[in-house]
């Protein structure tokens, strides 16, 4: 018997990676599924890149997912790839229906075409809540999303328990609110407010702009998110399961964190900006993993103020080096 093998899509995305990096520690054979692209970004997963198999394959093209799932033959699959970006989908709203939403339809139908006792993990997203319609929100919460990617992540959601329904297939959903890293995008304002705090403790910024600093998140480090994902395809029983904290943070308290790890006072420094405040505001989203907790045994190991200091240290880093 030889390891296992998993398939990963978004493996050069931030939860592709550390996902990337839990399974090699596990003994998998780990393949993942790229882009052709103009862009091709293998930064995050540099460091294991000789470790992984790479293939070529797209979302938008249900061969392309056909022949990588015959050529390799995984065990498992986890869908992470999407257009990710909130305020992306408003711009761009089609390519992510096409993505986000139809993606994930076209790679259950591969594996139901090609073996269907693949398991499969479908990244959901706590967008999906948008409005909440209950606080904390669990996997029976009513959905009532606010943005062309959170509806595009309803559509992933329905289509993955359709699916499990109709053709018996171990296909589970992380419903995973915001999780952020060193390794996390720049538009993301986590990200982009420690990046901002980095720059400006190296002299090269004054000022930070940011849009609604009232607004709140659940958020907790990728990394151990991306460990609840592979518990789920572990269970005998696929599922849904809300993957948070139970906590809430402020933008503003993001702030008077980060730039105090490096000593700064975030008022100073930040200044509002009208052109990054959403069109719908999603006002409190806050998660209860007592599921996930109960029957995974997932819990969290970084607190939001660990991650905060991680984050800034990691971006003070980066900004010295590039001065080099």
């Amino acid at each position: 018997m030889g390891s296992k093998r998993a398939l990963i899509t978004g493996v050069t995305g931030q939860d592709g990676s550390y996902l990337a990096e839990l399974l090699l520690e596990q003994g998998y054979e780990v393949i993942g599924l790229v882009r052709r692209s103009s862009t091709l970004n293998f930064e995050r997963i540099a460091h294991i890149q000789d470790r992984i198999t790479l293939v070529a394959g797209d979302l938008l093209d249900e061969v392309s997912l056909i022949a990588a799932l015959r050529d390799h033959r995984p065990a498992e699959v986890y869908n992470l790839a999407a257009q990710s970006f909130v305020q992306t989908s408003w711009s761009q709203p089609v390519l992510t229906g096409e993505t986000t939403a139809l993606g994930v339809t076209r790679l259950l139908d591969a594996i139901r075409f090609v073996n269907p006792e693949i398991r499969f993990y479908q990244a959901s997203s706590s967008e999906m809540f948008g409005k909440v319609q209950e606080v904390p929100q669990r996997e029976s919460t009513p959905l009532y999303p606010r943005s062309p990617y959170g509806v595009a992540k309803v559509y992933g959601h329905w289509i993955t328990i359709n699916y499990r329904e109709s053709y018996g297939l171990h296909a589970s959903s992380g419903m995973l609110f915001n999780h952020e890293s060193p390794r996390r995008g720049l538009e993301f304002v986590t990200r982009k407010v420690t990046h901002g705090v980095a720059r400006i403790a190296n002299g090269l910024d004054d000022k930070l702009a940011l849009g609604n600093l009232d607004a709140q998140r659940d958020w907790g480090y990728a990394a151990d998110y991306v460990r609840a994902m592979w518990l789920m395809l572990q269970q005998d029983a696929p599922g849904d399961y809300v993957v948070a904290t139970g906590e809430t943070h402020s933008v503003r308290e993001l702030c008077s964190l980060a730039f105090a790890v490096a000593g700064l006072d975030w008022e100073q420094h930040v200044v509002i900006d009208e052109r990054y405040l959403r069109p719908a505001e999603v006002d409190l989203l806050v998660g209860d993993p007592s599921k996930a907790q109960d029957t995974l045994g997932w819990h969290r190991e970084v607190e939001f103020p660990g991650l905060v200091q991680m984050m800034v240290e990691a971006d003070i880093d980066l900004v010295r080096n590039q001065l080099r």
